[in-house]
């Protein structure tokens, strides 16, 4: 069965550790550490062939500044556009709503947070419990509609390593 719409889940990358320094977690940013191993991950993918049409993010810094980061390195002219549905705690019927307003774009990257997008890419295949996602972490999943009227299908699930290992293996 062909499927029309690839969606990619995107972990944010590593960020500040929240506390006394980031009292306002909306506002904590990326590592710089964090940044670097997100970058290097996705170069890995981009030399795969990975692109995006659209990069849709969570309004929170970390995710702001990992889809920026995904679009620099797999297509600069991939747009970025900030999603309230993508923060934490937000339901999944506003996410899908944003979904449909996006279904002409094929190529879909949503970049957010733990637990949302386990839970996302578990309602997305049919599953019951959701999908861990590391720091940096991404799956595609693809759909034939948007929003998803039916069971999507994993096509790959990789770790931050795995991700770092398929640009080594790529030189």
């Amino acid at each position: 069965m062909a499927h029309g719409h690839q969606i990619h889940l995107i972990r944010h990358g590593i960020a500040e550790e929240a506390g006394q320094a980031w009292p306002d977690d909306t506002k904590r940013p990326l590592t710089e550490a964090g940044a670097r191993r997100l970058r290097r991950g996705l170069r890995g993918l981009a030399g795969a062939g990975v692109r995006f049409d659209l990069v849709l993010t969570s309004p929170l810094v970390r995710a702001r500044q990992s889809a920026d980061i995904v679009a620099a390195v797999t297509d600069p002219r991939s747009p970025v556009v900030v999603i309230d549905s993508l923060a934490p705690g937000a339901s999944h019927q506003t996410l899908l709503a944003d979904l449909a307003k996006h279904g002409k774009r094929p190529r879909l990257a949503l970049v957010g947070h733990e637990p949302g997008l386990g839970e996302l890419a578990a309602r997305l295949m049919g599953l019951r419990q959701p999908l861990p996602f590391k720091k940096g972490g991404i799956c595609r999943i693809d759909v034939d509609d948007l929003p998803p009227t039916g069971v999507g299908v994993l096509r790959w699930f990789m770790t931050p390593k795995l991700l770092r290992q398929l640009k080594k293996a790529r030189r």
